[in-house]
């Protein structure tokens, strides 16, 4: 790629994430893109062959950025779960306009078995981003011992997150949102076992007679 071709496209996509923050992903059009990004159609398709590719693109940016973060954030060795999950969430970026374009997207992929199969695929690349992070720490940190899969932590952490994102659209307070999360993190993989009760004895066991029943 030559070095103009990566600034119009690098133009295209910051002028892309305006326009879906603004106006919402199903409603934008390519022509709304180009003319934020001060370039023609043909600028676009000579880069993009779709809406579709080009959030992808952004998708792509992004995660390279949230894992980054999240790498640079964990730098430190942690010494329990919640000074782990205090610089997981401290790394994260919070930004409402991602929220919200990327919660538009996820919605119109629900409904595109084709757009939803690509959605999944960079995901779990992101999955396996943060993982790699996790893993160098995982084991020094006091975690329960269900959870010292840095996949699983991973996929904890952006499923609590997703979850915890709603708020964020709806009362816009990014730091209410970071306490939030790491609040829900700790909750979750703060847990312990239930202790098992000691199954009955055959032998004592009582069995209820019709009368007791109706009593």
């Amino acid at each position: 790629m030559t070095r103009r071709r990566a600034q119009t496209r690098a133009r295209l996509l910051d002028a892309a994430f305006g326009v879906f923050a603004a106006r919402g992903f199903g409603r934008a059009s390519i022509e709304e893109v180009c003319e934020a990004a001060g370039y023609t159609r043909g600028a676009f398709y000579s880069n993009f062959d779709t809406l579709d590719e080009l959030f992808f693109a952004l998708y792509a940016q992004r995660s390279e950025l949230i894992a980054d973060r999240v790498a640079a954030g964990l730098t430190n060795s942690p010494g329990d779960l919640h000074e782990l999950v205090a610089q997981a969430v401290g790394a994260l970026a919070v930004d409402r306009d991602w929220v919200l374009v990327s919660t538009d997207f996820r919605l119109y992929a629900a409904r595109s078995p084709d757009v939803a199969a690509v959605l999944v695929a960079h995901r779990n690349k992101l999955r396996h981003a943060i993982a790699a992070s996790l893993a160098p720490v995982i084991a020094r940190a006091d975690l329960p011992a269900s959870l010292r899969s840095a996949e699983e932590l991973a996929g904890a952490v952006m499923a609590v997150h997703d979850g915890a994102t709603t708020e964020l659209l709806l009362d816009n307070d990014p730091a209410r949102f970071r306490s939030w999360l790491a609040d829900l993190l700790t909750a979750l993989l703060d847990h312990r076992e239930t202790p098992q009760l000691p199954a009955a004895n055959p032998a004592t066991a009582h069995t209820v007679t019709p009368s007791e029943e109706r009593a």
